[in-house]
C-alpha cells in the first residue's frame, strides 16, 4: 500500500477532490484487512545484474558516470534497440509513463540490467573455480547470485529433496545490513519492518519447494528486531509445520541497546515438516538447565517392582526368591529359584549357606520383581544384576534396564572389571548422556565471538566480515536433524562467510558421511567500502570491484580454506578445532566443492540447445553434484557420465540405455526431444531407478510455472 499512498498523492497534486476521494476509500478498504500478519508487499522487488550483458526488451537502469558516488537515475528504462559492436555498442531506450514517451541513447557499458521479481528468469550457471580432495563425494556447491533467482533455479535441480534449510538472514537493525530494489533500507524507513517481511515471504515461497515434504526441517535465526514478526509469517506460510523457537546465548557479555537490557541471546526458529524432529544426541552438562549428577553414571534400577502394578496378584509367576550368600569380597548370587505359587514361601527350602531374597514391600506386603525368573537368570549371567551391602534377606538388589544395556553393548560404557556379585564394572569417565535438550540454550563454544569472529580471523587473516556465526553453533543446531542421515542436502541461501557449509564439512568428519551442503550468497560489496570504489572510477561488474564482494573476498576463500588447511594467501592454517572433536584446522578436510555464478539465459537460446555449456551443471545438480559431469555435446549423439546421461540423437537411443542399464549410479536420463511421443517410447526401457528429463521442456516448463506463481 506504501505505493497506493504515492499515487493518492499524485493524484492530489493534479486534482485534489479526486485525490480525497481515492484518499477515502483507500482507508475504507484498509480497514477491512483480514485478521493475521498483515504488512505491505510493496512493488515486486529489482535487482541489478552487472556483468549481464545487455539484450533488446531488458529493463535497465542508467549508471552514473565513473566517479560519482551514487546512481545518476533510479528511473527504469526499456532496451528498445541495440547497434555498433565491442566498445561503440549502444542502446536506444524508451521510458513510458502515461502520456510521456521518453528515449535517450547510452553506450551499453553505462547501463545496469535489472530484473523484477515478477519476470520470467531462465537461469544456467558457469563454474568460477573448484577444490577437490573428497574422492568420489558429492560437491558442495556454491552459487553467487541473488538468492531468490538461485532458488528459481533449484526448484529445477532440487525440489522436494532438500533435507534442512539453515538461513541467517538480515536482521533488520536499521544499519544498512541489507537491500530492498537496490537501495539499503534504514531504521528511518518507516516501511522498513514490512518490506522485510515481504523480502522473507518471497524467499521462504519459494524454499518451501525444494524442502522434502516427508521429512525435512527449516532453520532461521533472528534478534529480538524482528522475530515476533517471523514468528507470525512462519506460522501462516507453513500451517502444517510444527514451529518451535529456541533462545540462544552467543555474547554473555551482552550487546549494548540505549535505554534497555543488553542483547545476549539470538532465537532460532525450527520448522519441522512431515516426521521431522530433533534427534537425541550425546551432549554435555551444559545442556541441561538443571543439573543431574547422575547423568553420566549407568544407571541400576531396583529390582523389586514399585509404581503401577507392583503386587504378587498382579503378575504371580514374577514371586519367586533369589538366593544369595555372603563371599569373601561381598554377597554372590547362588541360584534364582522357580515361581512361587503357593501361600508358605517363608517354608520354601533354602540352598546351605544360603539366604533367600523374596519381593516383599516396605510395608510388608507381597510385592513382585521386575523380571521373569528366567530373565533375572540371564541378567546375573551378563552381569547385568547387582547385589547391595550384605543384609542378609534384606540385601538389596538392582539391573539395568533395556536401555542401559543397550549403552553398555554400544561402547558407550566399556566393561572394564567384574564384581564379586559378576555385575559389571564400567568406565564412565568419558560417557556423554545421550537426549533431546530444552529451549534454552546457555552453551560456551556458541560465543559468535570465540567461535565466529576469531575463527574466521585464523582461516583468512586480515579478512573481515561483521557478526560471523559461530561455527559450533550452526552444528549443534544442524545436527539435530541430520545426525542419521549422512547423505543429507543442506541449504543455505543466506550463506554470508560460509559457516553453514563449513558445519556440514565438520559433521561429515565426526561420522564419515557424504552430506552436501548448497551456499547461496550475492557478490555485494560492504556499504562502508562502496563509496570509496565508486570514487575510484569504479563500478559493479568491474572486476577490481567484484573482487571485494562478500562471494568473492569472503564466502569462496574461507570454503577453499577450510578443505585445504591453507589460507588464501596460502600459508598453513593456525590453531585447532576444539570442539567435539579436535585437530588442527590445517588437517583440512576431504571434500570437493564447485563455485558457480549464475547467467541468465534466453529461452530461444535454450530451446535451440545453444546454451548447453550452461545449462549443464543445472543437470549435474540435478543428479546428485557427484562425479564427472557432462559440460559440451558429445558428437557421438549421447553420453554417459557417472550419475546421469544426456542422448540427444534418439535414433542411438538403443546403445544410450544399454550404457545406462550398466550403471548403477545413474540416477537421471536427459532426452533432448520435442516430440513427447519419442520421449516416453525412450523413457520407458529405461531401468526403474532411472529419472527421465525431457529436454528442454522441463527446464523451460518449470521457470515459466516457477516464476507465475
Amino acid at each position: 500500500m506504501s505505493r497506493l499512498t504515492d499515487l493518492i498523492a499524485q493524484a492530489k497534486a493534479k486534482d485534489a477532490e479526486l485525490g480525497k476521494e481515492l484518499e477515502r476509500e483507500f482507508k475504507t478498504l484498509a480497514d477491512r484487512r483480514s485478521f493475521g500478519l498483515n504488512f505491505e508487499r510493496h512493488r515486486p522487488e529489482s535487482v541489478e545484474l552487472p556483468g549481464r550483458p545487455v539484450r533488446k526488451g531488458d529493463k535497465v537502469r542508467v549508471l552514473a558516470p565513473r566517479g560519482e558516488t551514487k546512481n545518476r537515475d533510479d528511473q527504469l528504462w526499456k532496451v528498445r534497440s541495440l547497434s555498433g559492436k565491442g566498445s561503440e555498442r549502444k542502446a536506444l531506450i524508451e521510458f513510458v509513463e502515461g502520456d510521456v514517451r521518453k528515449t535517450q541513447e547510452f553506450a551499453v557499458t553505462d547501463l545496469a540490467v535489472v530484473a523484477e521479481f515478477r519476470d520470467y528468469i531462465y537461469p544456467g550457471l558457469v563454474s568460477t573455480g573448484k577444490v577437490e580432495r573428497g574422492g568420489d563425494k558429492p560437491y558442495h556447491t556454491v552459487i553467487n547470485a541473488e538468492n531468490f533467482h538461485a532458488l528459481e533455479a533449484l526448484t529445477f535441480t532440487h525440489r522436494g529433496k532438500v533435507d534442512v534449510i539453515y538461513i541467517d538472514p538480515p536482521y533488520n537493525s536499521g544499519a544498512k545490513d541489507w537491500k530492498y530494489n537496490n537501495d539499503y533500507v534504514e531504521g528511518e524507513d518507516l516501511y522498513r519492518h514490512s518490506k522485510w517481511l515481504a523480502f522473507i515471504e518471497r524467499r521462504l515461497k519459494v524454499a518451501r519447494e525444494l524442502l522434502n515434504t516427508s521429512k525435512s526441517c527449516l532453520i532461521v535465526t533472528i534478534d529480538e528486531k524482528e522475530y515476533l514478526r517471523l514468528g507470525l509469517l512462519l506460522e501462516q506460510l507453513f500451517p502444517e509445520a510444527r514451529i518451535q523457537m529456541v533462545s540462544s546465548i552467543i555474547n554473555p557479555k551482552g550487546a549494548s541497546r540505549g535505554a534497555a537490557f543488553g542483547r545476549t541471546d539470538e532465537y532460532i526458529f525450527f520448522v519441522c515438516f512431515g516426521s521431522a524432529a530433533p534427534i537425541a544426541v550425546p551432549l554435555g552438562n551444559e545442556w541441561k538447565i538443571v543439573q543431574d549428577k547422575r547423568a553420566g553414571k549407568l544407571r541400576w534400577a531396583e529390582a523389586l517392582r514399585s509404581g503401577s502394578d507392583p503386587l504378587r496378584s498382579d503378575s504371580p509367576n514374577q514371586f519367586y526368591p533369589v538366593f544369595i550368600f555372603e563371599g569373601k569380597n561381598g554377597p554372590e548370587f547362588h541360584s534364582v529359584g522357580d515361581p512361587y505359587f503357593g501361600d508358605k514361601w517363608q517354608d520354601v527350602e533354602v540352598p546351605a549357606g544360603c539366604v533367600a531374597i523374596w519381593p516383599i514391600r516396605s510395608d510388608g506386603s507381597e510385592g513382585r520383581w521386575q523380571n521373569s525368573a528366567n530373565g533375572f537368570r540371564t541378567l546375573i549371567e551378563k552381569g547385568y544384576a547387582k547385589l547391595g551391602k550384605w543384609r542378609g534377606s534384606s540385601t538389596s538388589i538392582t539391573y539395568l534396564f533395556r536401555g542401559e544395556q543397550k549403552k553398555v553393548e554400544a561402547g558407550m560404557f566399556p566393561i572394564v572389571g567384574r564384581r564379586s556379585d559378576n555385575s559389571i564394572i564400567v568406565d564412565d569417565a568419558s560417557y556423554q548422556p545421550t537426549f533431546i535438550p530444552g529451549t534454552q540454550w546457555r552453551i560456551a563454544s556458541h560465543n559468535a565471538e570465540q567461535g565466529g569472529t576469531n575463527l574466521q580471523k585464523n582461516l583468512m587473516p586480515g579478512r573481515k566480515f561483521p557478526f560471523p556465526k559461530s561455527l559450533y553453533a550452526v552444528e549443534d543446531a544442524l545436527r539435530f536433524f541430520v545426525i542419521d542421515n549422512p547423505n543429507a542436502i543442506i541449504l543455505d541461501f543466506f550463506a554470508g562467510s560460509g559457516t553453514t557449509a563449513h558445519a556440514v564439512m565438520r559433521l561429515n568428519r565426526q561420522d564419515g558421511g557424504s552430506r552436501q551442503s548448497i551456499s547461496i550468497t550475492n557478490n555485494e560489496v560492504a556499504a562502508d567500502e562502496q563509496t570509496a570504489l565508486r570514487k575510484g572510477g569504479l563500478r559493479p561488474g568491474d572486476p577490481d570491484w567484484e573482487k571485494w564482494g562478500i562471494c568473492d573476498y569472503i564466502t569462496k576463500p574461507r570454503i577453499k580454506s577450510v578443505i585445504t588447511g591453507k589460507t588464501p594467501d596460502g600459508e598453513v592454517i593456525k590453531g585447532d578445532y576444539k570442539f567435539t572433536d579436535e585437530f588442527p584446522m590445517a588437517d583440512g578436510f576431504e571434500e570437493n566443492a564447485e563455485f558457480f555464478t549464475l547467467t541468465y539465459e534466453t529461452p530461444v537460446a535454450v530451446a535451440h540447445n545453444r546454451s548447453f555449456s550452461r545449462i549443464a551443471p543445472l543437470l549435474w545438480m540435478r543428479a546428485g553434484s557427484q562425479g564427472r559431469r557432462i559440460d559440451m555435446e558429445s558428437n557421438d549423439g549421447w553420453e554417459v557420465a557417472d550419475t546421469y546421461g544426456v542422448l540427444k540423437d534418439l535414433d542411438l537411443a538403443a546403445p544410450f540405455v544399454d550404457a545406462m542399464m550398466k550403471k548403477k549410479t545413474i540416477r537421471v536420463a536427459y532426452i533432448v526431444t520435442d516430440d513427447e511421443r519419442r520421449f516416453q517410447s525412450v523413457a520407458q526401457r529405461l531401468p526403474d531407478f532411472v529419472e527421465p528429463v525431457r529436454l528442454y521442456e522441463s527446464y523451460l516448463t518449470n521457470f515459466r510455472f516457477s516464476m507465475g506463481r
